[in-house]
């Protein structure tokens, strides 16, 4: 109709969260007048609240002003910046690596002692022993906490006033705040390399706001990881299979019978691969395993608890049936003669298949795994129930013996794409890391890929020959 008016809103991000109530705004353009672009307004990433916008007008130093010439401002609050990084640095450190491993002594102690306990063992020489152990940890524990204590008294005493966009002066505290930019005042190189450092950042950091900012490092390690541990384990179990099926089972109804039953899983629901790990993996090995071998755990589970072992075994469930058919074709492809030729020259069965069929059919393994690899990377259904988590405490790879530990959970990239696109709190400013996240996520499954590819090829190289 002649008489409607279109108007142009636009989403606009205020920052502020933790001040004003909401990060982002809808702005009708009848509202938007004489816009400006000032060089000295701020933005400050902050640990916790998002993103702070606003003009610097003050830096303190254990609440004391400093006094400082005009645009000085800007330069006190990088110097102290930096400072806070590297304390922040200094309190991870005895935080997670060194507290870490002394609870982790203390813990695997606790274990001890109760397993001597259960064993009838635990004599006063044994008890005295592990107490003195205990009385060490504990005094470095002390000794830890006091230097702790010192570094959070030294990383409170700088902060800063912030006027934002109502005329309201905040002061903010610079354990808060991880970096701080004026991006109006950037140029295009100074801009490139901030975006380089973010990407580097994106890729090596730490999660942190509810998986809403900062880095997705972990989920990259447990998918990584998770993926490897699922090839180690599916590879062998295909290929026997398909060997046996091929080579040696005779080739009758009840084999057909087989071969269509593997074919079918294929087709089955994921998550019902879930709910078959969960049962069986989980409740039945885990349950027993703990029982025969982590009594003194007991009634806290180790592997009767969801965990990246039994991610791993699922998913090898589930993509076992591709490494079956891909092995098994690659298998039927090889000639007749060569077999023979082998058998003719005095090899046994056992040799031939050895020496001469499994290397001309390794490509096709090599296929079936990559097929796996695509298959399991982008699961997400069953590892909610069997081992993948929002947030891991800690990974599955780390510097406290036995340095690998399989019992437990992980992060994952798809879950995490999950988890930040319709489980946060915030879905607008998280919606860019979704599809950063899954960006990712392909690009991971690619590599993967690529470096199965390129062994399968230098494999397809060698055998051509022969094939021939």
């Amino acid at each position: 109709p002649a008489d409607v008016v279109e108007v142009r809103r636009d989403l606009i991000k205020t920052g502020n969260r933790d001040v004003q109530g909401l990060d982002f705004r809808w702005l009708s353009e009848t509202n938007l007048t004489n816009p400006q672009f000032p060089e000295s307004i701020v933005v400050l990433e902050r640990r916790e609240w998002g993103n702070f916008y606003g003009f610097l007008k003050a830096v303190y130093e254990n609440d004391k002003k400093l006094d400082s010439a005009d645009g000085a401002n800007w330069q006190l609050l990088q110097e102290r910046l930096l400072r806070t990084e590297e304390l922040v640095g200094q309190i991870s450190e005895i935080a997670k690596s060194d507290i870490g491993s002394i609870n982790a002594e203390l813990e695997r102690l606790r274990l001890h002692q109760r397993r001597l306990e259960l064993d009838g063992e635990l004599d006063q020489a044994a008890l005295k022993e592990i107490d003195d152990q205990k009385q060490t940890l504990n005094k470095e524990y002390e000794g830890l906490q006091k230097k702790l204590l010192t570094l959070y008294q030294a990383i409170r005493r700088d902060s800063i006033d912030m006027e934002i966009m109502d005329g309201r002066v905040v002061r903010l505290p610079m354990e808060k705040i991880v970096r701080a930019y004026r991006p109006n005042a950037m140029g295009v190189l100074d801009k490139a390399g901030f975006y380089l450092i973010k990407i580097w950042e994106f890729v090596s950091d730490e999660p942190r706001e509810a998986n809403t900012e900062g880095g997705i490092f972990p989920a990259i390690f447990g998918t990584v990881m998770m993926v490897l541990l699922m090839s180690v384990l599916v590879t062998p179990f295909g290929v026997i299979a398909a060997v046996y099926l091929r080579e040696y089972a005779k080739q009758g109804p009840l084999t057909r019978l087989i071969r269509i039953a593997v074919n079918n899983l294929a087709g089955v629901p994921s998550i019902v691969y879930g709910v078959f790990g969960l049962g069986f993996f989980v409740y039945f090995l885990g349950g027993n395993i703990d029982q025969l071998f982590f009594p003194e755990s007991l009634p806290a589970p180790t592997f009767g608890t969801p965990g990246i072992m039994w991610a791993a075994f699922t998913l090898a469930i589930l993509t076992v049936p591709v490494v079956i058919v891909a092995t098994e074709e690659g298998l039927s492809r090889i000639p007749r003669s060569i077999r023979e030729g082998s058998l003719a020259l005095g090899a046994t069965k056992a040799e031939t298949l050895w020496r001469t069929v499994l290397p001309m059919a390794s490509p096709a393994m090599m296929t079936g795994m990559i097929l796996a690899i695509a298959r399991a990377a982008g699961e997400v259904a069953p590892l909610m129930l069997v081992g993948v988590v929002k947030l891991a405490p800690s990974l599955p790879l780390d510097g406290n013996f036995p340095y690998l530990h399989l019992d437990r959970k992980f992060m994952h990239l798809g879950f995490h794409i999950y988890d930040v696109g319709f489980q946060s709190p915030n879905v607008e400013a998280a919606r860019p890391l979704v599809y950063a996240t899954a960006l990712l996520l392909v690009l991971v499954i690619v590599a993967l890929n690529l470096t199965a590819i390129l062994v399968r090829n230098r494999l397809r190289e060698k055998y051509r020959a022969l094939e021939g």
